[in-house]
């Protein structure tokens, strides 16, 4: 007994730490590596976070972080994909209730990633080098036209022409920040906040339809169905 609590005792600190290091497959470690990315892009810019700072907070070498990525550029880009995979996911386009419903509906399954993966959410608004035209600008601007596309799809609007696009984009502007605030401050409920949400896009269609006639139909064919 003796011998094998010296022996134990005696082992490199690294052997020891191994063996208490549960043991992970290639995909799990990868995750809890973009786990522990996110968490750390959510509330720094980029460049202030380094592979050692990732390591540590993963609780795995610095070798093994250059392993799996390569480099911090490349981390940051899995980070982002996987935080993006996560919101499609979940913005699957409803296909029942009236337009203005499947919208809320989207609107509640945007906010259900904004509170449970709100490290993801927040890596992805607060964004990342200036230059957003390599794989950076792609991950963001193919959700942003993700979530527009899924307006589209709820309000059982067609192609949007210069004005309904400039007008939900602009809205979708405001959803984003709305998220970030909403993290921040909690001082609203979630459920009043996307009734806000909702109203506010009502009101925006509504001043659109004054300088294009087919916004104007499609708000009069949201009001009819709503109150139908």
């Amino acid at each position: 007994m003796d011998g094998k609590v010296t022996s134990e005792r005696a082992a490199p600190p690294a052997r020891r730490a191994a063996r208490g290091r549960r043991r992970l497959s290639v995909d799990e470690r990868r995750d809890e590596l973009i786990g522990a990315a996110l968490q750390l892009f959510s509330t720094r810019p980029p460049d202030e976070v380094s592979i050692d700072d990732v390591a540590v907070a993963a609780g795995a070498s610095r070798a093994l972080v250059y392993h799996y990525f390569g480099g911090k550029y490349e981390l940051y880009v899995a980070a982002l994909r996987s935080a993006a995979g996560q919101l499609s996911v979940l913005l699957e386009p409803p296909t029942e209730g009236k337009p203005l419903e499947r919208l809320q509906l989207c609107l509640t399954r945007y906010f259900d990633f904004v509170e449970s993966h709100a490290s993801g959410f927040s890596a992805l608004l607060r964004g990342g080098p200036a230059d957003r035209s390599g794989e950076v600008g792609e991950i963001i601007n193919g959700i942003r036209s993700l979530v527009l596309d899924r307006i589209l799809h709820a309000i059982g609007a067609p192609e949007p022409g210069a004005v309904l696009r400039i007008t939900l984009r602009s809205w979708l502007a405001c959803v984003e920040t709305a998220g970030m605030d909403w993290l921040e401050h909690q001082d609203l409920s979630r459920d009043s906040l996307e009734r806000l949400l909702v109203d506010q896009i009502i009101v925006l269609l509504h001043a659109a339809g004054t300088h294009d006639p087919r916004i104007a139909a499609l708000f009069d064919r949201l009001t009819q169905e709503e109150f139908a």
